[in-house]
């Protein structure tokens, strides 16, 4: 996969104008977005159907979870949206629901392992007994186990999950910070080049794209890093 098969523009924005605004501004140098809950709930669900008919990849950030009924219809309808991936938190009822639901579609179901924003301390005021390296190895092979497409992890826990699922399962990080930029609510973060090195297939940017005054721009200089990266590596 090139650089370009493995960025995913963040379309964190608050209406579908300026997210369709960013897209025209990203053109054809950019081929996958990621919906998540602000857009989603803004008219961004036809949005998200309307850029897969337009032959873009849509990453549905859906982050569900729920009881396996009501996971395997939502999955079923999500898959006939066009969607390319979407997003349950890494339970194992949860996950091996949508795997079934998902069969034949081509959707790739990714598991929510630990939120990038969350520490240590975040993740023991959550009452969770594991830190959160552990946790997120723990849900790594839960969600091996239950046939799902990939995880979503941080950077840093990449090259360790990697090792869990084998060489074939797509690890999605969020949190990706290109050399100088503010880190915002992000806590667990790496810059493109090292989260490719980690392991990482697929690379999440939306502030320093989005909000940035030129996004093109900025989107062409992270592909650029992440190209080299992967051509040194081949």
């Amino acid at each position: 996969m090139t650089a370009r098969d493995r960025l995913i523009v963040g379309l964190d924005v608050p209406t579908v104008a300026e997210a369709e605004a960013r897209v025209t501004a990203l053109g054809d140098d950019i081929l996958f977005y990621k919906i998540g809950y602000q857009l989603a709930f803004a008219g961004g669900l036809e949005f998200a159907r309307d850029l897969a008919q337009d032959g873009k990849k849509v990453f549905l950030d859906m982050k569900l979870l729920d009881i396996d009924n009501t996971i395997a219809k939502g999955v079923e309808n999500i898959a006939k949206m066009g969607m390319s991936m979407l997003t349950l938190h890494a339970y194992p009822k949860a996950m091996v629901a949508a795997v079934k639901a998902a069969q034949g579609s081509g959707l790739c179901l990714l598991g929510v392992t630990v939120l990038t924003s969350m520490d240590e301390q975040d993740v023991i005021d959550a009452g969770y007994e594991y830190d959160p390296h552990t946790l997120v190895l723990r849900r790594a092979e839960q969600a091996r186990a239950a046939g799902m497409g990939g995880i979503v992890c941080s950077a840093e826990e990449a090259s360790a999950v990697r090792e869990i699922v084998g060489p074939h399962l797509a690890i999605v990080t969020p949190g990706i910070r290109p050399a100088g930029a503010e880190k915002g609510d992000q806590k667990r973060v790496m810059t493109p080049s090292e989260a490719l090195r980690a392991g990482s297939t697929h690379l999440v940017v939306a502030r320093p794209i989005v909000e940035s005054a030129d996004p093109l721009r900025a989107a062409r200089a992270i592909l650029a890093e992440m190209d080299e990266t992967i051509t040194s590596k081949i």
